[in-house]
């Protein structure tokens, strides 16, 4: 039996070889080629997130961010409707559970900045409060 060393894609092994029959063996005759290396390929640069969706609130009025990306499933209350703080404003779905956005504080929907079905972004504005 006869031990070969043998690397393949930079990996090595050892290899038996046993010689069966009486046959005398033939010599081929041995081309040696200089290994190549592959050189690696640069790693894929991760594309930016846009940015979020921020608008300028005037004074007096208290913004609702999203606190988390996800989608809006369904809007609870409507512009002009007077809330409590603790009211539920809009439903988001985030991760596969639906997460309830509620009032800060008591006052009236001044805006809703998004529509049901919106993918929103952490700090996009939802709505507004006066």
């Amino acid at each position: 039996m006869k031990k070969y060393n043998i690397t393949v894609n930079g990996q090595s092994y050892e290899v038996e070889v046993e010689e069966i029959g009486g046959e005398t063996p033939v010599q081929a005759a041995s081309v040696v080629k200089p290994a190549v290396q592959e050189q690696p390929k640069p790693a894929a640069q991760p594309k930016a997130a846009p940015a979020p969706r921020k608008k300028a609130v005037p004074a007096g009025k208290v913004k609702i961010e999203c606190p988390m990306p996800g989608t809006i499933l369904s809007i609870k209350t409507k512009v002009g409707a007077k809330v409590s703080k603790g009211d539920i404003i809009m439903i988001l779905e985030a991760m596969k559970m639906e997460n309830e956005i509620l009032a800060p504080q008591d006052g009236t929907i001044a805006s809703i900045e998004v529509s049901e079905g919106t993918s929103v972004n952490t700090g996009d504005l939802l709505a507004t409060i006066e």
